[in-house]
């Protein structure tokens, strides 16, 4: 088993098996169990100090999210990153996160800004730290603080529905070191259109934004392959 820090939640108060599904669910979105990595179930188990019955429904459920994928003769393994997932997932969040910066950018008022700034400021120092989770964790909040500028509730939902998929793919993006500066540059261009009140602007640059992160991942993807 590739983690060391996986262990459940006992204090929650949920059913076991749905502590369990949260705990591996968590694990794959964090990266904690790579693409490809197999998930016995015996192992698990032991790890967490549970029986295998919550391991196996948590194991069934995560292959409904298409988070597990179910191996003839070899069981339950991690689902890989495939380029054709990335697409399907990115298009959706291009479309929803240029409508985003556009109302954003027509309703920002004071608080927003500050917030905006706050995130932001976050973000520059989780990069100045070289820290991949952080980094991830930063950038996702100063994404959802713009989805909250909105003010669009019926927006805000269809987005948190894919949170896990694009925190996922996220997290293979703020690997590579070299894109970081764009990132950031991207981040700052983004908030001067925003506070300029320029609503194309900052349509444009959120469009260029994910495109260049769905070509980041997909160079790594390949690299991985090769």
């Amino acid at each position: 088993m590739s983690s060391d820090k996986l262990q459940v939640n006992v204090n929650e108060y949920l059913p076991l098996r749905d502590v369990v599904f949260n705990t591996l669910r968590q694990a794959i979105i964090t990266g904690e169990f790579a693409p490809g990595e197999r998930l016995m179930e015996i192992a698990l188990a032991n790890r967490l100090g549970v029986s295998r019955t919550p391991v196996r429904e948590a194991i069934r459920k995560l292959e409904l999210e298409g988070l597990v994928v179910m191996i003839p003769r070899k069981g339950a393994e991690v689902a890989k990153i495939t380029e054709k997932d990335l697409r399907d997932v990115l298009e959706v969040r291009s479309s929803l996160e240029e409508l985003a910066a556009e109302l954003a950018t027509e309703r920002l008022d004071d608080e927003f800004k500050e917030r905006i700034l706050s995130a932001l400021k976050a973000f520059e120092e989780a990069i100045e730290k070289q820290d991949d989770a952080e980094i991830a964790d930063t950038d996702m909040d100063f994404h959802d603080i713009i989805f909250e500028a909105t003010q669009n509730k019926r927006l805000i939902t269809i987005i948190n529905n894919l949170r896990e998929q694009m925190y996922r793919y996220r997290l293979e993006y703020v690997k590579d070191q070299e894109y970081h500066s764009v990132l950031l540059r991207e981040h700052k261009e983004l908030v001067k259109a925003m506070f300029d009140g320029d609503k194309m602007e900052a349509r444009r640059i959120m469009k260029i934004h994910i495109e260049n992160q769905e070509e980041t991942v997909i160079r790594n993807i390949q690299q991985s392959e090769q």
